[in-house]
């Protein structure tokens, strides 16, 4: 019978090294705060109960995660001062005062880290009452060295600053992260002591306990490449580091369900983005936030996405800022659009160069191919928009809107004062200032007439000439 799991994740360090005001948890990767991996891969592995150690700025990291996993069984408990990894896991004890089982420790500030190797540690381990997850790295450098005794049995993990030099040559290092039956766990905490190099309560403690009172204990080692996904973050390389490798698993997955990178290296990519089968990414694209794209569609070089939805078969040519948009199939964006917040594109539209929207929806077939904005309006089906129109929204007030209706065609370097109502079919003359309402298939013009003078030209340059003589 498969026992509880609960789950201790230390979250408390303010992370000095990080150089910044924001504590370290709260950094992203792949467009999500660090902590948020942690959490779930607790939520992955069924934990019963999940609890935050929590310190500097726990405020702000608890509002974060309420709002990513509201109906999550999590709970948070305050570090006030770091005396060590084991005093972070002892602050967790009221928490999980009435848990009994297997309590498995992560940490906050290692995002990499797949679901799938905390599985292996726990198949692993079996009934052992502590287990380790362990990494052999060729520069173990300031991780604490797992040491086995002669039978090759892990005894001990101890910290680089207290090791010997014979252990310092060990390159089989701890990962932080563990599964230790709960009794255990914290009638140890107990009874640890801080008699070491830095005066610390230490987790690493917990194994040498299990040892000496004839436990069993297990180690699983990540090797070679593997190794690198558990390390953690504590400094602005190390932020770099795991956001390389989080983009490298991003497009691999991407990649297997069909989607082409012209350059994968060049394409950045946020967790939860979901791309459609045969869509192709130039370089420099960016999709980010909630964004999903659909099949068969084109990106080209340059083109950021953000909280987007796209459809199937879309066109979105070339350095085009699309953010909170929804376009669906068959649409062609760009080169250069701007796409803001609130825009909807609806089957087919077409949205060239230079065009800038916001909160306006496109009915089918519509179309604003060159320099023009858009904004706080309706489009309807199959109407045109001539170049350089612009819908003037704001009276620098109050927003108003625009109805343009099914089948209009604006004419080139219109200005469309809002709220007006262009009706279906309706044509406004180029060069129109439209500040009332314009019925259903009439022509709207409000261009002074044009006066053509026979002969001024000439007559002009006579007089020039003469003036210079």
């Amino acid at each position: 019978m498969a026992r509880s799991k609960a789950v201790v994740i230390m979250a408390a360090g303010r992370g000095t090294r990080m150089r910044s005001n924001v504590t370290k948890v709260l950094h992203a990767v792949a467009g999500r705060p660090m902590i948020h991996y942690p959490v779930r891969t607790a939520l992955e592995l069924g934990a019963e109960q999940i609890v935050l150690v929590l310190g500097h700025q726990r405020e702000a990291v608890a509002e974060y995660l309420q709002k990513a996993f509201p109906d999550a069984p999590i709970s948070t408990v305050l570090q006030a001062e770091q005396l060590g990894t084991a005093h972070a896991v002892l602050c967790a004890e009221p928490a999980l005062a009435d848990f009994s089982g297997d309590v498995f420790i992560l940490s906050g500030d290692v995002p990499t880290l797949p679901t799938e190797m905390i599985r292996r540690l726990d198949d692993e381990a079996q009934d052992a009452t502590v287990a380790v997850l362990g990494m052999q790295l060729a520069n173990p450098a300031a991780y604490g060295r797992l040491v086995r005794n002669g039978a090759g049995q892990l005894e001990r993990i101890t910290e680089a600053v207290d090791c010997t030099p014979e252990e310092l040559a060990i390159d089989e290092v701890n990962a932080g992260i563990y599964r230790v039956d709960a009794q255990h766990l914290y009638s140890t905490l107990q009874t640890l002591g801080s008699e070491n190099a830095q005066g610390e309560y230490y987790l690493t403690d917990i194994v040498q306990a299990a040892v000496d009172g004839g436990q069993t204990v297990s180690a699983t080692i990540l090797r070679e490449a593997e190794a690198q996904w558990a390390q953690g973050v504590n400094d602005r390389a190390d932020l770099a580091a795991a956001e390389d490798r989080m983009q490298f698993h991003l497009r691999e997955i991407a990649m297997a369900q069909g989607v082409t990178f012209i350059a994968p290296q060049r394409v950045i990519l946020h967790d939860g983005v979901e791309i459609g089968a045969d869509t192709v990414l130039e370089p420099d694209v960016a999709l980010l936030g909630s964004t999903r794209v659909g099949g068969d569609c084109l990106i080209e070089q340059g083109c950021r996405l953000s909280n987007t939805r796209v459809g199937d078969k879309v066109w979105i040519k070339g350095f085009s800022h699309i953010e909170s948009a929804e376009i669906e199939d068959g649409c062609q964006v760009g080169p250069y659009a701007r796409l803001r917040e609130g825009t909807s594109l609806g089957p087919g539209v077409k949205v060239g160069n230079f065009v800038e929207t916001k909160k306006a929806r496109f009915e089918a077939g519509a179309k604003a191919s060159h320099l023009s904005y858009i904004g706080d309006a309706q489009v309807g089906a199959g109407a045109n928009i001539g170049a350089g129109t612009i819908t003037c929204n704001y009276d620098g007030y109050r927003k108003y809107r625009t109805q343009i209706g099914a089948g209009a065609f604006i004419g080139s370097d219109s200005q469309l004062v809002a709220p007006v109502n262009i009706g279906d079919g309706a044509i406004v003359a180029a060069g129109t200032t439209v500040t009332k309402d314009v019925p259903a298939d009439a022509l709207s013009l409000s261009r002074v007439p044009q006066n053509n003078l026979a002969e001024w030209a000439k007559k002009k340059r006579q007089r020039e000439e003469s003036r210079e003589k």
